[in-house]
């Protein structure tokens, strides 16, 4: 008997060796639509961290306070937010291919414009156009790796957050070595990248017919009916106003011009892709989706309260503590996002079009809150209040935990 338990080990072991070496190899192997699809994934995000850098040079040169800066933030994610419920309309109508030009067209027109801004009330209000543009290619480019990406679900899965982490690290880069030329050189050097995103896709991506059925407007709402999605969606709504405290008010209290606000949150941006591709998927396998949400959640609330601490008083304590939260971030953007794509039964599109409607609300909200909370009541208050969003984050997914283990990855 031992024996055959011994040979059924073995066999597990070689059998999930198998399988890791396979998704491996898959990973790599990717048509030059997924390629293209992901190198245009890296531009469009690198769009959220933009601005990052000169975030204190434009308050200082549109004589706008943090409040108002902070509305750069706001207005782009509102706009994302909402036009996620108009993605799949769209899409289904007229193919992923389409979707994803118009949307790039959009970012290329409003990054254009944000560059020629005059006043801080015209650099918002550029934002937001450039938001509905995200939105639009944001929501579509999953659903379309997804569709032609070989390995799987989840291997398009990793293939998108690691678009998305190197386009967040990339970001403030970018907006560090052009900002520091002149605060509005980033957009137009956006814009340019959007273009050749454009010129890419138009050659490399196949004509993506529009799926039979048409999504209604209604559909990401009615798809937030099911417990599990609603669930993962209300969590990660927590889970992103503490992301984007970090990420939009930090620069505020760090006291250094463009290139060193860049090169901190290059490393935050590091982080986050590495550990959202190679530790992430290991660590769900290991110990399961809800362990794993659970316990970085805890650990980030933990990071936000230090960086609550040390606001004000070490810019040292300060820099390490963004680049340990880009480790935790990089873990729950990728667990996230499997449990939205996998928790429901209604179409991947609609499901994400839902998800993302009521998670980017957080990244709508915090950067405003954050700075009013940072003018009233000091630097140390955004970050406390950060680390409070990540214990509702908990508490939701706790709540519905048995709708989101029954859709965990098998634990090895």
């Amino acid at each position: 008997m031992s024996r055959q338990l011994a040979d059924a080990s073995a066999s597990a072991e070689t059998t999930t060796e198998t399988v890791l070496e396979a998704e491996k190899a898959s990973f790599l192997k990717q048509p030059k639509a997924v390629w293209a699809t992901a190198l245009a994934a890296v531009f469009a995000f690198m769009g959220i961290g933009l601005v990052d850098p000169i975030l204190p040079a434009i308050a200082k040169n549109l004589e706008a306070s943090t409040s108002e800066v902070s509305l750069l933030f706001t207005s782009y994610f509102l706009v994302t937010a909402i036009a996620m419920l108009i993605s799949g309309f769209v899409s289904s109508r007229i193919g992923g291919k389409k979707t994803l030009l118009i949307g790039l067209a959009i970012i290329v027109v409003f990054a254009s414009l944000s560059g020629l801004s005059g006043s801080v009330e015209q650099l918002v209000g550029f934002r937001a156009g450039w938001g509905l543009g995200n939105a639009l290619f944001v929501a579509t480019a999953l659903a379309v790796i997804v569709g032609v990406a070989s390995g799987g679900t989840g291997t398009a899965i990793i293939l998108y957050e690691a678009a998305l982490g190197l386009g967040i690290s990339l970001g403030p880069l970018l907006g560090a070595l052009l900002g520091g030329w002149q605060w509005r050189a980033p957009f137009f050097g956006t814009a340019v990248l959007m273009a050749a995103a454009f010129i890419a896709l138009l050659a490399l991506l196949p004509k993506t017919a529009a799926p039979a059925k048409k999504s209604r407007l209604r559909d990401p709402l009615l798809a937030l009916g099911h417990r599990g999605l609603r669930t993962t969606a209300a969590s990660a709504l927590f889970y992103n106003y503490g992301f984007f405290t970090i990420l939009a008010f930090t620069p505020f209290i760090l006291g250094m011009d463009a290139y060193g606000i860049g090169a901190v949150f290059f490393g935050w941006g590091v982080a986050v892709a590495m550990f959202s591709v190679f530790v992430a998927p290991v660590l769900q396998k290991r110990f399961g989706a809800v362990k794993v949400l659970t316990g970085t959640l805890a650990a980030l609330m933990l990071d936000l309260i230090g960086l609550g601490v040390a606001a004000g008083h070490s810019v040292t304590a300060v820099v390490v503590l963004v680049i340990a939260a880009g480790a935790l971030l990089g873990i729950n953007n990728t667990v996230y996002t499997e449990l939205a794509m996998g928790v429901s039964d209604s179409p991947r599109p609609v499901a994400s079009a839902g998800y993302n409607f009521v998670r980017w609300m957080g990244g709508a909200l915090a950067p405003f809150a954050a700075a009013q909370l940072g003018e009233h009541f000091g630097p140390q208050v955004p970050f406390f209040a950060g680390a409070a969003a990540m214990v509702i984050a908990i508490l939701v997914a706790f709540g519905g935990r048995g709708y989101l283990i029954s859709h965990e990855p098998h634990l090895v």
